[in-house]
């Protein structure tokens, strides 16, 4: 289903992903080092190849859909590999080379294992900079609506992240506003934040159209950076 999504709505994504860049720009932005050889890990359409600032050899980007690699910036340095991060197979693929730094941006919330994936991860043996949707991303809307959230909360990854790895983390929350409460389901559907989980039916979700009581959404991000 999260593929499908995905896919779907991938021409469409750069109008709806501002968080996301957000988020991306804060990754790079306190990327202290100059990272020659590095892996994207849920690439996108790719906000971290966009904003890389400095020389590299070398990018790997990783995505399960097609459709994202397609908007996916080309070049000789990029090398695109569809596949995706809940898979054995990457990662046996991914050990065979050495990295500078791997990144993952507002993607690792949707890993079916985050504990086997960050496991993963740390056999890459490279500095990490994560950043991962926590369960308070649309509080006031899942409280509205009476509905667990789908991500983990902050807490539980922190404690994922310090099995594998000794990083600076920090939780950041964002606000975006939106001119109508249709905006802001329209920008559900499409931004990929919701990862294509409708956790509501067609009623229930008029129902919460007519008694959410904001014009804005809230998403909490937790930095890792080693």
């Amino acid at each position: 289903m999260i593929e499908k999504e995905f896919s779907r709505f991938a021409s469409e994504y750069g109008k709806y992903n501002m968080i996301q860049d957000k988020v991306a720009q804060k990754l790079i932005d306190e990327t202290k080092d100059t990272p020659k050889k590095i892996v994207d890990l849920g690439c996108g359409s790719g906000a971290i190849a966009q904003k890389i600032s400095w020389q590299y050899e070398k990018l790997t980007a990783v995505d399960f859909s097609s459709k994202m690699l397609d908007l996916h910036p080309k070049s000789a340095k990029i090398h695109c590999i569809q596949e995706s991060f809940n898979e054995d197979k990457l990662f046996k693929e991914l050990v065979k080379s050495e990295y500078d730094r791997i990144f993952s941006s507002s993607s690792l919330q949707w890993a079916s294992s985050l504990d086997e994936t960050l496991y993963q991860i740390s056999q890459l043996n490279a500095p990490i900079s994560l950043a991962i949707f926590t369960s308070n991303t649309f509080k006031t809307l899942l409280e509205t609506a009476k509905i667990d959230s789908p991500l983990r909360c902050a807490d539980e990854v922190m404690y994922l992240i310090n099995q594998y790895f000794h990083a600076e983390i920090e939780v950041v929350t964002y606000e975006l506003s939106f001119d109508s409460i249709q905006d802001i389901f329209t920008y559900i559907k499409k931004s990929g934040v919701s990862g294509g989980r409708n956790a509501l039916s067609y009623k229930q979700m008029k129902k919460l159209m007519r008694e959410y009581p904001s014009k804005t959404l809230e998403f909490e991000v937790l930095f890792a950076r080693t």
